[in-house]
């Protein structure tokens, strides 16, 4: 898609500091990171959200997945991590192309505890 950020950079029109990088997938520090490590995960293929993804993307889905602790874990993360995958405008995406962000280190609960 021409008009999508994440493809841009998939592209290398944008430049991004990338975590990993194979002919399916991106990973790449986010520009505004929310905790000490936060990067994305994003296929190369262009997928508005996880919406739109079918059985086909079984395999490509499943490797995001399986990837995302590897990833986490090389980034330092070794107590855990938070993954979340915003889906459609009333779950807060805001760049529509599917994509994991991988959020660790001083991250705040996300129940309250009093």
């Amino acid at each position: 898609m021409d008009n999508c950020i994440f493809c841009k950079i998939v592209r290398g029109d944008i430049p991004c500091r990338k975590v990993y990088d194979d002919g399916d997938l991106l990973a790449f520090h986010d520009i505004n990171p929310v905790a000490k490590v936060h990067f994305m995960l994003i296929p190369k293929l262009h997928l508005g959200s996880l919406m739109d993804a079918n059985e086909s993307h079984t395999a490509l889905l499943g490797k995001m997945l399986l990837l995302a602790p590897k990833l986490a874990k090389e980034q330092g993360l070794n107590n855990g991590f938070r993954t979340i995958i915003n889906t459609g405008k009333g779950g807060g995406q805001e760049v529509y192309h599917l994509h994991i962000h991988i959020i660790g280190g001083n991250i705040p609960p996300m129940v309250r505890q009093d």
